[in-house]
C-alpha cells in the first residue's frame, strides 16, 4: 500500500461514528491527527508509520483529558475492514468489579494466550485509573498492574497486544501503578496524546 485516501477514512469513520453513538457523532478538525494516527496503526501502513514513528509490532497508549473522545476512537476501529487481529475494549471499572466478584483467576483471563494456535488475544483496557484497588476476601490487589505485567510477559514471548485509553499522565500511572508498569507500558505501547487544553465533547 503507497497510501491511502484519508478523506474517504473521515466519511467512513463519520458514518460508523453516528450509526454506534448517535446523529450527534462528529469528528472534529482537531482530533484528525489523532484519527490519522490510529488509521495508519490498524490498516498496517507501514511506510506512514515509519514516518510517523509508530511501530506496528505494538499497541497503543491514547491519553488525553476527560471527555476528549478517547473511548469513541478506540471503539471505531473495531470497524476497520479486515484489520490485523481482532481486539476487544473492556472497562477498567469492569474489570476490576469481575476482581471483587471472582478473584485472582481473572489476571489470567486476561492474560492467557488464544486456544489452538490462534493469534494472542489483543484488548483495550478502557479507561486506565478509574478503577480502584479492590479486595477480594479481604485481599487487596492492584488488579489491572498484575494484567499488564502478566500481558507485558506475552508481549515478549509471544507478540501479544495490548491497547490503553486513560486520562492518566505518565507520572500518574507510576504513581497508581509502580516504576515497573511505566516503564513496560512504553516499551509495548505506541503513545498518542490528545492536547491536554482539548475540550470535553460530551454534552
Amino acid at each position: 500500500m503507497d497510501k491511502f485516501d484519508f478523506n474517504w477514512c473521515l466519511a467512513y469513520f463519520q458514518k460508523h461514528g453516528r450509526a454506534l453513538f448517535g446523529p450527534r457523532f462528529t469528528i472534529h478538525p482537531g482530533d484528525h491527527a489523532i484519527l490519522y494516527k490510529l488509521v495508519v496503526y490498524f490498516i498496517r501502513h507501514q511506510a506512514e508509520a515509519d514516518r510517523l514513528g509508530i511501530d506496528l509490532r505494538k499497541g497503543i497508549l491514547l491519553t488525553g483529558p476527560v471527555g476528549c473522545g478517547k473511548s469513541s476512537l478506540m471503539t471505531l476501529m473495531r470497524t476497520v475492514p479486515m484489520p490485523p487481529y481482532q481486539f476487544t475494549v473492556r472497562s477498567c471499572r469492569e474489570v476490576g468489579f469481575e476482581f471483587r466478584e471472582e478473584g485472582y483467576g481473572v489476571i489470567g483471563r486476561y492474560s492467557k494466550l488464544s486456544y489452538r494456535g490462534a493469534a494472542p488475544r489483543a484488548y483495550c483496557f478502557d479507561d486506565l485509573g478509574a478503577e480502584q484497588n479492590l479486595k477480594y476476601f479481604g485481599n487487596e490487589c492492584n488488579v489491572l498492574a498484575e494484567i499488564l505485567l502478566s500481558r507485558y510477559d506475552r508481549f515478549v514471548s509471544e507478540g501479544m497486544v495490548t491497547h490503553i485509553t486513560t486520562n492518566l499522565s505518565a507520572e500518574e500511572i507510576e504513581q497508581h501503578y509502580g516504576k515497573r508498569v511505566r516503564s513496560r507500558l512504553r516499551e509495548q505501547m505506541n503513545l498518542v496524546a490528545f492536547s491536554r487544553r482539548c475540550g470535553d465533547k460530551r454534552g
